[in-house]
């Protein structure tokens, strides 16, 4: 199964490919485009995104948003944990047959966000209901894990729609 090369596959198969991880890309996209509506991709945004916005006790005051309650932690951890393994685990396993990146970087891109996302998502708990410091984990975590993320697919792009076989003609 390792001799397999992305490049070396059937027209058909590296267009469904590409297909999927365009739509992949732009799913997780939409997560990010999300964020930033959510927390302005700031430390503080994110910070009161999970404990609430901070008013004044002295002064009658309604919260621009609240303290996120265990139950919506837990399904917000939940979900992310369960869905970014599926969507890391399809890409891992199509990143595994490039020929592009190869050894240790492989591996790495390849465990990397698996690991990002387990710590990205459990530092929000410390976020909570520990330090506002945690947030600095969650977004080195989240970088890393996005970062991962496209190298992966700007890479399966380019050996799935422009890297030719230039041993077997009829593939062009």
């Amino acid at each position: 199964m390792a001799n397999i090369e992305l490049y070396k596959l059937d027209k058909q198969l590296k267009t469904f490919l590409a297909a999927f991880l365009f739509a992949l890309g732009a799913g997780v996209s939409t997560g990010i485009i999300y964020l930033q509506f959510t927390t302005d991709l700031t430390p503080a945004g994110t910070i009161e995104r999970y404990n609430g916005s901070p008013t004044n006790a002295d002064e009658f005051e309604i919260a621009e948003s609240y303290p996120k309650p265990i139950s919506e932690m837990l399904i917000t951890t939940h979900s992310h944990i369960i869905s970014f393994a599926l969507i890391f685990g399809a890409l891992g396993f199509i990143f595994y047959f490039n020929s592009v990146i190869t050894d240790f970087w492989k591996t790495f891109l390849i465990i990397e966000p698996l690991v990002s996302t387990l710590v990205t998502f459990l530092s929000i708990w410390g976020i909570r209901y520990v330090h506002e410091g945690f947030i600095f984990l969650t977004i080195a975590s989240a970088m890393l894990m996005y970062i991962s993320f496209y190298v992966m697919i700007i890479v399966l792009f380019y050996e799935l729609l422009f890297k030719k076989d230039i041993s077997n003609r009829s593939n062009r």
